[in-house]
């Protein structure tokens, strides 16, 4: 199932991919004596509210989709397709870590990065110094971003002016559903709803400091994130997330093609070996 939000006027509405095209979730529940009108209307304008529904209830929604003429799709805007409530991002992928720590030398170390070239070019092997601390391999690490700061396709961002080193990650953003507590891996996994694609941009001069300081990012990336327009229900990706493969295109130019494969935590939580590079998710 494939969603978006429109507005139009002072008014906000879902709408989901059928056969055809795009039609309006409330003309599907239209069509369905359940649920009750106060019901259908949450389901009818909120993305996470309908991600969160029983399951019996969005295959109904969906069968409904197939018959209505996208044409009667109401005109608007398309606009960022949840608030959320909070955001985590975590960084599962070793080579994405190594990578960005060597990034932070060459760009803001000149001088030590020349002895991290050496050391690599003569012993095969990464500097140690550019691994992560151990901590990040007995368990998850992510930081608290900023919630309230999402924009989503189309958007203007502005750049810091604190920043002459604007950056950009191709990250997967997973949609809670369900509200959440000290869960068992089952109970987290359950309460995925959906998925959507996010950018996390960084300021990674200011970064540098503030990673030295051991506070972890502060400025640096609480600025500004992005999400798609379309979130994607978990039933058509959870199944595969760990076998997906992305592009960033700059000005058309391909300029990266990660994938999702080799997490450092896999389903279940349990450790993997780790080789592939994008960092992981959001909350709503």
């Amino acid at each position: 199932m494939k969603l978006r939000r429109v507005k139009a006027g002072d008014d906000l509405h879902v709408e989901l991919f059928g056969s055809q095209g795009w039609v309006e979730v409330a003309k599907c529940l239209a069509q369905l004596k359940q649920p009750r009108p106060e019901e259908a209307h949450t389901l009818a304008t909120d993305i996470v509210a309908l991600l969160g529904a029983p399951a019996d209830v969005r295959a109904a929604i969906l069968d409904a989709a197939r018959e209505i003429d996208p044409e009667t799709a109401a005109e608007g805007a398309l606009v960022i397709p949840f608030e959320p409530r909070s955001f985590r991002d975590f960084m599962l992928y070793e080579s994405h870590a190594i990578a960005a720590a060597r990034g932070f030398v060459r760009m803001q170390m000149p001088g030590a990065f020349q002895v991290v070239r050496a050391y690599e070019a003569l012993t095969g092997r990464t500097f140690p110094k550019l691994k992560p601390h151990e901590l990040w391999y007995r368990q998850p690490i992510y930081y608290m971003g900023n919630h309230l700061t999402f924009a989503t396709d189309g958007e203007a961002i502005v750049m810091p002016s604190n920043t002459t080193a604007l950056d950009y990650e191709l990250e997967l953003g997973f949609v809670l559903a369900q509200p959440l507590r000290d869960p068992s891996p089952e109970m987290a996994e359950a309460a995925i709803g959906g998925f959507v694609v996010l950018n996390d941009f960084s300021a990674r001069d200011v970064q540098l400091a503030e990673m030295a300081s051991g506070f972890g990012p502060q400025k640096s990336k609480h600025f500004r994130s992005a999400m798609s327009k379309v979130v994607v229900s978990s039933d058509e990706i959870l199944p595969r997330w760990h076998d997906l493969n992305g592009f960033v295109q700059l000005n058309g130019v391909t300029v990266a093609e990660p994938s999702t494969a080799d997490t450092l935590f896999g389903p279940r939580s349990q450790p993997v070996k780790t080789r592939a590079r994008f960092a992981i998710f959001v909350w709503s």
